[in-house]
């Protein structure tokens, strides 16, 4: 029990003047004459004895009667808490990441959790809100209920610890306050969750369960194959559904309808959708399930394929072979001679064939080096009469080995590698061991290293080999010493060089991630680009290089979707962004080990409520007082 104004309990002394009355009362008992015993019969006879315990009984019941009536005045109480004199803080976190459009009893959890919030918390009591993406510190309901009814679902979801830190900082640095939090959330095995041994202040959560944990959501896009006109993609889905239920999935582009599949085996089946290269392809997957929403559309973009820049380096600079394979339509293609080669050049190019030099220059050596390292592909093709240790020190930087010495016996291309990238991809229509082999003269022998063969001699030497996007030959190709240029071999094997010399299209980035977005374009060094859609249109990070624009995105944008890089109207590049799939999977936390879990935010405000609530007292006191005061009228009036 405590007390309002324990100050007036300084009037318990004023008991001692009731005490000090009956102390000090003497009465003295008088001698009567009678003159007839006849008196006697109506004389109610008082003796010593029951007087004084009539004094007693009406001192207790007086003592008892003032004592009530000074506590009443002090105004007692009891509570769970001392919350009379202490200032409350409340802090209450809502998650409001995708998991929580799942649907519980009432609807979806996010939406329903707001309507609690407004029907519990008082109007005017002060309290902090904390979302995945806002924060209101101090305020009120009146004053935020708005925002609260247009909170929107958040792709970048805090972590469990990070929310518990970032409530606790908006709480005093004052003890004399009670502190609460109130963690609102599904508790989705997203992210790891903290412990039970908050000791500063009142730790509440309230676990949102959803009826079902059935979603499918898509786990891996991927392109499968590709060759000039089309390419292959693969999807696979994955989650959780009913036994015997048909996902449906539809392709769009923009918004027209491509095509339509189905899956029933989530675990094993891959899904394969062919699209066409020759414009750009603004794709959309599209899911019907019963389970989120935010996860049943997976965008995509592949960009109307750019002209690989091939550069072909001889000693005499004419045009070779070569010609014939990279033409106009899709390649920009440039022979120049050893002499007179421009190096600044090098680095705007995708692929580049060293078609029989003599000798390789060391500046040239570098130049490669360096072109290789930023993701070009190079074709060797050695000379008849090429300085070997020139070669070699070519080789050396690539780590590919060494040619040793020439050899002038005839040898036939008899093996083809079916599964290298090169000849992959439906390349051939079947695998065919007896064809017109191509053949040579004389050829280097080599003792190359950790490299891949392609094309192999009948003794299984090789004739062409790879590594890290470096292909080379032992043997010279033109028509003196060979007559491969002349068979149809040579036109898949250096147009896939070509073709794997472009860096693969990225099919979609993350919400929420930091990517980097290359966009290859001459623009002036004023000139700023633009990411936007029909919902939205930003500047991100950019920066400028020759002749490429680096792009860099975090924050933003926010929402899912296709995007165009534009330089004021002019569009320049497609890109697409998803949600994490972390979200998806709709798996929780158990929470028995922590001891203050509720399953309704109703409870949760009732059990605070319950904390604080104060029970007065002084009523049964003055209740108690005015009965002793009874007592004392009945003894002095009955008791005789």
């Amino acid at each position: 029990m405590q007390l309002k104004h324990p100050e007036l309990l300084y009037a318990l002394f004023l008991l001692l003047i009731p005490i000090l009355i009956h102390l000090f009362q003497l009465r003295k008992f008088k001698k009567e004459s009678f003159t007839n015993v006849a008196f006697l019969k109506n004389l109610k006879l008082k003796t010593r004895k029951s007087s004084q315990i009539k004094k007693w009984l009406i001192l207790c019941s007086r003592l008892l009667f003032l004592s009530f009536l000074i506590f009443a005045f002090t105004q007692p109480y009891y509570s769970k808490n001392n919350s009379v004199n202490t200032t409350q803080e409340t802090v209450i976190y809502l998650d409001n990441s995708f998991s929580l459009q799942a649907k519980g009893k009432e609807g979806e959890l996010l939406k329903r959790a707001i309507q609690s919030l407004i029907q519990e918390v008082p109007e005017n009591s002060v309290f902090s809100l904390v979302t995945n993406n806002n924060t209101y510190k101090n305020t009120n309901l009146n004053a935020i209920k708005k925002e609260l009814l247009q909170t929107k679902y958040s792709a970048n979801q805090l972590n469990y610890k990070s929310a518990l830190l970032k409530s606790e900082s908006l709480f005093s640095n004052s003890k004399d306050t009670n502190k609460n939090i109130i963690f609102i959330s599904d508790f989705q095995q997203s992210s790891t969750l903290f412990n039970d041994n908050q000791k500063d202040y009142n730790l509440q959560l309230v676990k949102l369960e959803a009826e079902s944990k059935n979603n499918i959501f898509v786990n891996s896009l991927y392109i499968s194959k590709r060759n000039t006109n089309t390419l292959e993609l693969a999807i696979k889905l994955k989650g959780e559904a009913s036994k015997n239920t048909t996902i449906p999935i539809s392709l769009y582009n923009k918004n027209v309808l491509v095509t339509k599949s189905s899956t029933e085996n989530l675990e094993n089946d891959t899904l394969y959708f062919t699209i066409p290269t020759s414009q750009t392809f603004e794709g959309v997957f599209k899911i019907e399930d019963e389970g989120l929403t935010f996860d049943n559309d997976f965008y995509f973009s592949i960009n109307k394929q750019d002209f690989i820049s091939v550069l072909e380096i001889s000693d005499s600079g004419n045009a070779s072979f070569l010609n014939r394979i990279f033409t106009d339509d899709e390649f920009i293609f440039t022979t120049k001679s050893i002499n007179n080669l421009d190096y600044s050049i090098i680095e705007n190019q995708n692929f580049i064939v060293l078609n029989e030099l003599k000798t390789i220059p060391q500046s040239l050596i570098s130049s490669l080096n360096q072109f290789q390292k930023n993701g070009g592909s190079i074709s060797i093709i050695p000379n008849r009469e090429a300085n070997i240790d020139t070669y070699n020190l070519a080789l050396k930087q690539f780590k590919i080995g060494s040619f040793n010495t020439l050899n002038s016996n005839k040898k036939s291309v008899t093996t083809i590698n079916y599964s290298h990238p090169i000849f992959a991809n439906n390349v051939f229509e079947k695998q065919v061991k007896n064809f017109q082999y191509p053949n040579v003269s004389s050829f280097l022998t080599s003792n190359f290293k950790n490299t891949s063969n392609l094309l192999s001699f009948e003794d299984q030497s090789s004739f062409l080999v790879s590594k890290n996007n470096v292909y080379v030959f032992s043997s010279a190709l033109n028509k003196n010493n060979s007559n491969f240029t002349l068979q149809n071999l040579v036109v898949p094997t250096f147009y896939n060089m070509a073709l794997q010399s472009l860096q693969p299209q990225q099919l979609y980035y993350k919400v929420g991630n930091t990517e980097t977005i290359t966009v290859t374009s001459k623009l002036n060094k004023d000139v700023v680009l633009s990411l936007k859609n029909n919902s939205a249109n930003f500047i991100p990070l950019q920066q400028q290089q020759k002749n490429k624009v680096i792009i860099k995105t975090e924050a933003l944008p926010e929402d899912s979707g296709n995007y165009n890089i534009t330089n004021k109207e002019a569009i320049l590049k497609t890109v697409s962004y998803n949600y994490s799939s972390k979200e998806s999977k709709l798996n929780y936390y158990n929470l028995d080990a922590f001891s203050n879990v509720n399953k309704t935010i109703n409870s949760v405000f009732s059990t605070l409520k319950s904390d604080i609530k104060i029970h007065e007292l002084w009523k049964w006191f003055v209740i108690f007082a005015l009965f002793f005061l009874c007592i004392e009228m009945l003894l002095i009036k009955f008791l005789k």
